[in-house]
């Protein structure tokens, strides 16, 4: 008799001699399987099912927040800038990095030897004992900092590491010659000390900002559920990791629970939190064909849900990279600060130089000693990398915070151009409309019927993906008309699509797409004139060359519309309307949303052209879209907006996407754009001011060497603080709040 077998996917028992699924091996021993479904999840990744830990390189390299071409595999320091890399994409973890441990424990050790070392300091007394308590202070404790200063040197990449190895190494060397020659000079074991214990602390500091700054991708990483409950084809459920959810799964969704992965409602009935993806705190409500986002929350009522995305392919997830791939983008604005940086240092060393020389020669006694002491406070007060922080910081918390309002930023440059935008131009479907139209009447030509008419279009459009496609044929379902079958479809981006039905071509589109196939409208102009009037479209039906009839499709206004374009308009946008619908219904449309700049029947190619005469011209333009069509405009336009309820297509052109497809969306991200432009300004004059201040007065001998440890170690510091205003700046959940922006 044939021994018993556990299916490793679903659990069940299965006969091996009879296993209805079939068999498969990995690493050497064959698994069993109770249906082929199992088996093909099982031959598709079958580590995952074994409990093998699988790697990612990209969520395991490592990267600097200043140099984001710097990738490495395992963490270190950066060969440029010195600073400790980070991972490229942050986990869960609350509790910050290795580094942040070691560090904490490099400071609170150097702070307990440092503290006697300055008691005897001040009253000059025992330094054989300063020497001692001194030594494990700089040289353990301020270790990574010399490691980094000789790798600058190694590198030539001189950077801030440089000038504390510098400056700490020696007042500390100078210190040690004086007692081993038993010189009864001064001694800087205290300003040694002190400045390597300073900048332990304000490396400690700077890491837990660091880590603040990506507190908004761990956020979303820890809204993701650890399980799902899995519904098998006999009705038994069962909690199963999440990893092993795979496209086509049933899954159920009790109350209080997170929906698993995106798929679709297939029975039952809730109201859905969506908050933490779209940013509106309303619940939604979810009924049968509604689709449902990963890792929102189940408020009420219990429904099952088929999977159609699931692990790197969800949208939390494809938020989480596109958040990562932001925060290590740079934004044109970063020019001044590398320019600016390229030269720093080397300015520095100079400057140190001169205060060297320029005390010993012309200081007053002991000269050596206030050449020594004044250079050393040039050394350490300068902090290039309070400089280089300026812009990576804000933009770090600008598009995390973002992503928490449902504004996805693709990278750095598109939102610095966002802020300054002067012209918005507005696609109308999708994007003022609903984009969800609906069939409303159905026309026939002299010679045909009105069921011929829609069975023909609906035949037609099923190849389509726009949303007056789906209007269509939704509205063939309701009316219960049998939709014969198509082939040969083709489409012209913005104007019809063409199939063949039966034994006759027939075209779906308007009026230029028929006209240029022979086909004369002319027969139906007038109730397609009152149509329009009433800011519905007009599809055109042709059969062979002959017009078999029209059909009329309303497309709502969004109820955010009118007061989201005040508030652009009032934020000195200019906003222009395009669409390649009729003029009649673009009028009506622009004239209840108040918008004075229109254009209609505008092919996609169309729309690009009308976006670059406006940047011919010398303005900033933005693109708000969500279709195919729209791809060439947003890819044409300084920075494209893609509604998130669109076309994939639209979403991997644009710069900027909005999850919800809301136009209080644009209304956010603008605010958002301002406020992150506005904060990398001050972080730039701040880092500047601090700079040109501070050096000239440790020059001219005004700066004791610890307070200008203390000053360096909050330079970078205060950057960050002030980066991290942004996510306190406003509230960016509605509307109201918004108004703000003008």
């Amino acid at each position: 008799m044939p021994s018993m077998a556990i299916d490793p996917v679903c659990g069940m028992t299965v006969v091996p001699g009879e296993a209805a699924g079939g068999s498969a091996s990995h690493a050497g021993t064959t698994y069993h399987f109770c249906n082929p479904r199992c088996r093909e999840r099982f031959v598709a990744a079958p580590a995952s099912f074994l409990g093998e830990k699988v790697s990612d390189p990209v969520s395991s390299s490592y990267t600097c927040p200043m140099h984001p071409e710097i990738v490495r595999p395992a963490p270190g320091a950066c060969p440029i800038c010195g600073m400790h890399l980070e991972p490229v994409m942050p986990t869960a973890e609350a509790d910050g990095s290795e580094e942040l441990r070691a560090m904490t424990r490099r400071f609170m050790v150097s702070a307990a030897l440092t503290v006697p070392v300055v008691i005897l300091g001040m009253s000059e007394r025992l330094p054989v004992v300063q020497l001692a308590l001194s030594t494990p202070v700089v040289l353990w404790g301020g270790w990574p900092f010399f490691e980094r200063g000789w790798a600058s040197l190694v590198t030539r990449h001189l950077n801030m590491f440089t000038l504390i190895a510098i400056g700490t190494g020696a007042a500390f060397l100078f210190s040690v010659v004086a007692v081993a020659t038993g010189s009864t000079g001064p001694v800087y074991f205290e300003a040694a000390a002190v400045i390597t214990t300073l900048v332990l602390l304000g490396q400690v500091l700077e890491l837990r900002a660091r880590h603040a700054t990506t507190g908004a991708i761990r956020a979303l990483l820890g809204l993701t559920p650890k399980t799902a409950r899995r519904v098998w084809i006999d009705g038994r459920e069962e909690d199963v990791p999440l990893d092993h959810v795979y496209v086509g799964d049933t899954l159920r969704v009790r109350p209080g629970e997170k929906v698993p992965v995106d798929g679709v409602v297939v029975s039952g009935r809730s109201s859905v939190d969506e908050s933490m993806v779209t940013g509106e705190s309303l619940p939604v409500d979810k009924a049968e064909g509604d689709a449902v986002i990963g890792s929102t929350l189940n408020r009420s009522g219990s429904f099952v849900m088929k999977a159609e995305r699931v692990g790197k392919d969800t949208l939390l997830a494809r938020i989480v990279r596109r958040v990562a791939e932001a925060q290590r983008s740079r934004a044109p604005i970063q020019r001044i600060a590398d320019r600016v940086a390229a030269w720093f240092v080397p300015a520095v060393l100079a400057v140190a130089a001169l205060t060297a020389i320029g005390w010993g020669v012309f200081g007053p006694e002991p000269r050596a000693a206030h050449a020594l002491v004044n250079a050393v406070s040039v050394l350490i007060i300068a902090c290039p990398c309070a400089l280089g922080l300026a812009t990576p910081m804000s933009i770090m918390v600008a598009t995390g915070r973002g992503a928490a309002a449902g504004v996805l930023v693709r990278d750095a440059a598109a939102l610095e151009a966002l802020a300054k935008a002067e012209v918005l131009v507005l696609d109308k479907t999708g994007t003022l409309t609903e984009g969800k139209p609906a069939l409303t009447s159905v026309t026939a030509a002299p010679g045909f019927t009105e069921e011929e008419v829609l069975a023909w279009a609906a035949a037609v459009e099923q190849g389509s993906e726009h949303p007056i496609a789906g209007a269509i044929v939704a509205g063939a379902a309701e009316r219960g008309v049998p939709v014969p079958e198509a082939t040969g479809f083709d489409s012209v981006p913005g104007q019809g699509v063409v199939a063949r039905v039966g034994d006759a071509e027939v075209a779906v589109g308007d009026e230029r797409f028929t006209g240029k196939r022979g086909v004369d409208t002319a027969v139906l102009a007038v109730p397609s004139s009152a149509i329009r009037r009433e800011s519905n479209t007009v599809v055109f039906v042709a059969r062979g060359d002959r017009l078999a009839g029209m059909l009329s499709v309303a497309d709502r206004i969004k109820e955010s519309a009118p007061e989201a374009l005040a508030a652009l308009a009032a934020s000195s946008l200019r906003l222009v309307m395009v669409t390649g619908d009729h003029a009649a219904t673009a009028e009506a449309v622009a004239r209840r949303l108040g918008v004075a700049e229109w254009t209609a029947g505008v092919s996609p190619e169309g729309k690009g052209e009308l976006v670059r005469r406006l940047r011919e011209q010398g303005r900033i333009v933005t693109m708000a879209g969500d279709g195919v069509n729209d791809a060439p405009a947003l890819a044409e336009a300084d920075v494209g907006i893609a509604m998130g309820t669109g076309t994939d297509v639209a979403m991997e052109t644009a710069g900027i996407t909005l999850v919800k497809g809301d136009l209080t969306g644009i209304v956010r991200a603008r605010r958002l754009a301002r406020a992150t432009l506005a904060n990398i300004r001050q972080n730039l004059f701040l880092a500047f001011v601090y700079n040109v201040v501070a050096v000239p007065i440790a020059a001219a001998g005004l700066l004791d060497p610890m307070i200008a440890s203390a000053a360096m170690s909050l330079s970078s510091v205060s950057v960050i603080a002030n980066a991290l205003r942004l996510r306190r700046a406003a509230r960016w959940r509605g509307l109201s709040p918004l108004r703000s922006i003008t």
